[in-house]
Formats: structure tokens, sequence, C-alpha cells
């Protein structure tokens, strides 16, 4: 009998684990400072409608607090670090998502427009902000932290989870959100495009609302695995590092071991 519940468990425990998907690369594109409503229904973000209708739209996805900064160190490192400002620059250390694939085997970059240069150190160059690059406030990860000009054309080079920050001209923060949704259009379409043939995932969120909204944002999922629809489960920026981390077998980190984690996104 104990043989029996022994064996009817790992048999559970391994259907559970494989409800996820494990994409070859993942791109995640954090934009600024819009509600949920300001975007979905929007002429003027044409290109993000479109690419909702192809994939999973959450209706109830919430950033975790006001104002940026530490909503990006919650999506990177499942805490946000006792940090309640946009204070610059900061000094971290602990465990987070790109040195867990690291020590997995895997591979992680972030890559944010306007910094000037691999591993910058600086707080501000023109329309390039740290506060929104949660990477360089961990300096062993410099050679990770890359300027987006080194973003791969060739989307096989991509490591297998990838962040990518526009600058404040272009993620709707000083910007208009046309010219966010061109960027967007311009710059990851081709990537939305080959996902959707090359097991890949990409992800298009934002940090939090404009205050008006209960940090309610708009995320949608791209990609061959993903289940196109509206999804009305509550999920933040915890809940997608844990989806993340569940994808890749890597231990789930702080708040994201609280988070719900999605499920009726992906075909079985």
């Amino acid at each position: 009998m104990k043989r029996w519940l022994l064996t009817m468990l790992l048999v559970t425990q391994s259907a559970v684990s494989g409800e996820l998907p494990r994409p070859d690369h993942i791109v995640i594109v954090i934009e600024e400072n819009k509600s949920f409503s300001q975007i979905i229904g929007n002429p003027e973000a044409p290109w993000i409608n479109e690419l909702a209708k192809r994939g999973a739209l959450f209706t109830q996805s919430y950033g975790v607090t006001h104002p940026s900064q530490p909503n990006y160190l919650a999506l990177f490192s499942g805490s946000t670090r006792g940090i309640s400002s946009n204070t610059c620059p900061l000094d971290l250390d602990g465990d987070n998502l790109a040195s867990q694939l690291i020590v997995k085997g895997l591979s992680f970059a972030s890559y944010s427009e306007s910094m000037p240069g691999q591993g910058y150190e600086g707080c501000i160059w023109g329309a390039y902000m740290r506060k929104h690059n949660p990477i360089a406030n961990w300096k062993e990860l410099a050679a990770w932290n890359q300027p987006f000009s080194a973003f791969p054309t060739d989307y096989t080079q991509l490591p297998t989870v990838t962040f990518v920050m526009p600058d404040q001209r272009n993620d709707m923060h000083d910007g208009s959100i046309a010219q966010g949704d061109a960027w967007l259009k311009k710059n990851i379409e081709g990537y939305a495009q080959w996902a959707m043939k090359h097991n890949g995932l990409l992800i298009v969120t934002w940090d939090e609302d404009d205050g008006s909204s209960g940090n309610r944002i708009a995320t949608i999922f791209v990609g061959q695995m993903v289940r196109p629809g509206q999804y009305k489960q509550r999920i933040d920026h915890y809940s997608l590092l844990r989806v993340i981390e569940e994808m890749y077998g890597l231990p789930l980190l702080n708040e994201s071991a609280k988070a719900q984690a999605t499920s009726g996104v992906w075909p079985r």
C-alpha cells in the first residue's frame, strides 16, 4: 500500500510539473507607468492590442508597489529588497533570476536602450535610467548588463531569459503611448513572430500604473506554447517570476514562493 501511494504521488507530481512548458527563449519587455485601461482598447496602441489578441491577456495583473524601482527588483529577485524609492545607486547581493539561471547552466541578459556600454554603473545617461535596470545593482552581473544595441538580430543567439527595457522616451514614461507602441512594433515584432515557430515566449508588461487604477496593469504572453484568450486570474510581478522559475526548475525566490502560479494559459 505504501509503495502504491508513493508511486501515485510521484505520478501526480510529474503531471503537475508537466503542465508548464519549457521555452527555449523568453523575452520580457517592461513598459512604464500606464494602467490597463490606458493601454487595452486604446487606438494609440494598435500593435499592443493586436498582440493581446494573438496571445494571453491577463486582465487582473498588478504592479507590486510604487514607484518604479521596487517593482523591477520584485520581478528580478522576488523582493523589493526593502527599497521604497528610486534612489540610485544601489549595491545589492543575494540570489536573483540571473544568478539562478547561471548556476543551472542556463543564460540571462538584460538589454537597456540608451545605456552607453556593458556594465555601465551610472544612474542616468540621456534617457537611460538605472532605476529601470535591476541587474545593474549586482556588481558581479556586470557582464550580463548590456545596452540594447547588443540585442541579437539572430534570435537563436538570445539567452534563455532576456529582459528588455526601452529608454524613458520609448517606454511610455516620458514619451507617448503611441511612441512606445511604435518602438515595440519596430524592435519586438520580429521576435514575437519568431517565437510562434521556435518554442519562444514573449512577455510584455508594465512596472506600475499611473496611480489611478489600484496598480492594475496590462500583461501579455505570446508564444507557440500559449493558449490565446483573456485570463482573469490575479497575477503580479512575483507571479511572473514564479512561472519563469518553475519553467526551468529553479528555486522559488522570496515572495515568488507565495505568488499564485499561472494556470489555463498552457495547452495540455
